[in-house]
């Protein structure tokens, strides 16, 4: 059976992309950051390598689009441009962190600890100073330095990409930041169509049409600390509340999963009991 020839032509442009994301990440580590060893304020020399990663995101996201492999809209895009953001997001893809990171104002992430081993992505992660997930103690004290600072963090409290079809179940470490630093939430819903670079799916699994990439920045949902539970159990009750409100939320926004609850991810709203 003969390939179409659009599909054909996407397959060579995901090849081509993800030969530039990687060949990329391997500049920026072999040359940009000795170069911005020269700025001796931390501070700046920080600041100057996430808006040099956040460029290279945004260049990357404008050629998947002219190479027609991918197509993408954000809804509610300003409200990613205030400073200070806990930005909690599901996580259908691998390569929907490039879209936040690209358009959220001083983005700071948590990263899976092997892509700071990664040779194509180690040089852009410690030149920005990404927090990786290694002690929870110490990811929650970096965290609660990151928006002290002012930065915006992302975080994918799913812990791991989401599998299609199936309902969101949230771990705690979004929770768990949010209460301890008192900082809001900002939730974003993605949608990926069709579904593609998910869990353990190779790159060269071409979809069968141009993928979109379509998020929604939703409205900040307050954290209230009730002083008077013990702080486990309030990280408990938050994470069940947000994994409920993210299934309802994309049951209305997709059509690709479940809406059915995961048993035992049923919560009361937190912020009325």
């Amino acid at each position: 059976m003969s390939i179409p020839a659009e599909r054909l032509w996407r397959g060579i442009g995901t090849a081509l992309s993800f030969s530039a994301f990687g060949l990329g990440g391997l500049l920026l580590g072999l040359f940009a950051a000795p170069l911005l060893l020269l700025v001796r304020d931390p501070q700046r020399r920080q600041r100057a390598a996430r808006r040099l990663i956040q460029y290279g995101f945004r260049a990357f996201i404008g050629l998947m689009k002219l190479l027609g492999v991918a197509d993408y809209r954000i809804d509610g895009l300003e409200k990613l441009h205030r400073p200070g953001l806990l930005v909690l997001a599901n996580h259908p893809s691998l390569i929907d962190v490039i879209y936040l990171v690209a358009y959220t104002a001083e983005a700071d992430c948590i990263v899976n600890g092997a892509l700071a081993r990664n040779p194509f992505t180690r040089g852009p992660i410690r030149m920005a100073g990404y927090i990786t997930n290694s002690e929870p103690e110490a990811v929650l004290a970096a965290a609660q330095r990151s928006l002290a600072a002012g930065k915006s963090l992302i975080l994918f409290p799913e812990g791991t990409r989401t599998s299609p079809q199936r309902a969101i179940k949230f771990r705690r470490g979004g929770a768990n930041i949010a209460l301890r630093t008192h900082t809001a939430i900002t939730p974003v819903l993605i949608r990926c169509t069709p579904t593609t670079l998910t869990k353990g799916e190779p790159w060269y699994h071409i979809p069968p049409s141009r993928i979109q990439m379509h998020l929604r920045v939703l409205d900040d949902v307050a954290v209230n600390r009730d002083e008077t539970q013990p702080a486990g159990q309030q990280a408990r009750h938050l994470t069940l509340w947000l994994s409920d409100y993210f299934n309802k939320e994309l049951e209305h926004f997709s059509h690709e999963r479940d809406p059915r609850f995961i048993a035992g991810t049923e919560a009361d709203d937190y912020r009325n009991a």
